[in-house]
């Protein structure tokens, strides 16, 4: 089976002020989010210029797929597409069938099941196809990879690098918080979202610091209060930590392919400020981003896609089956 192309699938971002409402009413749309909450979101936007960092991470990642893939005599462009900002998917499905591309290997910038995660692309995929009619390209998304060696080694890496900035003095009092999206409740019984979840948390723990505490917490719950949404929240665990004594904690976004927005903020602001105001030592391990070892593991399921061959995987679960099945991970996101 030939394949001519890659393709990077991402959530996309405002590129300035003037994007933020738009971009944000476009992800909110149909979901009867106050405007003063997007008013409040909005804000966040602009304590960084109101520019997403995705965007920029996306590129970053470009390079580096298009670095390796040339580093190993792969002949492939990699085209990138966004689901709530330019460049939007069906305009570079357009392009792409423009271009001659007949059939692409996809790769979402997030690594686990889930509608939000993994469903939804492959809803976006077809959407995009079908406006662009004849001559779409075939487009195969590469299944969530949270167990690749790739993914997991460089969070373990970054792990290990944040633990470092704590010092070896206090190495034996730290903390290690995971910290991944909520997501509704009734979206993680449709998915292994949080088994693969727990699994990646274990892995990463096991090669960084076996002798520490581990947990999985939540961040950026977006939905409403009568909703229930996977917890504890990354806060009220900080200092439900803080009352029991515990002073050093490293922060790994292990849910996260990326330093962005909901990292920055919701992280590096917000967790941030409640650590100081309990006397915690807080450190944040980095997203694995555009890391060469990242790359090479995203070209590594790339090859072993078009071979038609397993992909490595870490721990017990194994890889995801591909393709997925039709009612794998189905959610509705109206459902209240």
């Amino acid at each position: 089976m030939t394949f001519d192309a890659v393709l990077l699938l991402s959530f996309g971002g405002p590129e300035g002020p003037d994007e933020v409402m738009p971009f944000l009413e476009r992800v909110t749309a149909g979901r009867g989010v106050p405007r003063q909450r997007l008013e409040q979101v909005a804000a966040h936007y602009m304590l960084f210029g109101g520019v997403s960092p995705i965007n920029e991470e996306c590129r970053k990642l470009i390079a580096a797929l298009q670095a390796e893939l040339e580093a190993r005599g792969i002949a492939l462009p990699v085209y990138w597409g966004n689901r709530n900002a330019p460049p939007f998917l069906e305009d570079t499905v357009r392009k792409m069938a423009r271009d001659g591309i007949g059939r692409a290997v996809a790769i979402a910038t997030s690594a686990y099941s889930s509608y939000s995660a993994c469903r939804q692309y492959l809803d976006d995929i077809e959407r995009a196809r079908t406006v662009v009619g004849e001559g779409a390209p075939v487009i195969e998304k590469l299944a969530p990879y949270w167990n690749h060696p790739g993914f997991i080694e460089t969070m373990a890496e970054h792990t290990r690098a944040a633990l470092a900035s704590l010092g070896d003095a206090n190495r034996p009092r730290v903390r290690l918080l995971f910290t991944a999206h909520s997501i509704p409740t009734a979206m993680a019984t449709t998915s292994d979202y949080v088994a693969e979840l727990e699994e990646a948390c274990a892995l990463v723990a096991a090669r960084s610091a076996p002798e520490l505490a581990h947990e999985l917490v939540y961040q950026s719950r977006s939905g409403t209060a009568v909703q229930p949404w996977l917890e504890p929240d990354v806060r009220d665990r900080l200092r439900a930590l803080a009352s029991d004594g515990v002073r050093e904690i490293v922060l790994v976004p292990i849910g996260f392919v990326a330093d962005h927005m909901e990292v920055k903020f919701d992280l590096d602001i917000e967790a941030a400020a409640v650590a100081s105001e309990c006397g915690i030592r807080l450190a944040r391990a980095e997203a694995v981003g555009a890391s060469p070892r990242f790359a090479a593991g995203l070209v590594d399921m790339i090859e072993d896609h078009v071979m038609g061959r397993p992909t490595s995987t870490l721990g017990a679960r194994g890889p995801r089956p591909w393709p997925c099945a039709p009612a794998c991970c189905v959610y509705s996101p109206h459902r209240r």
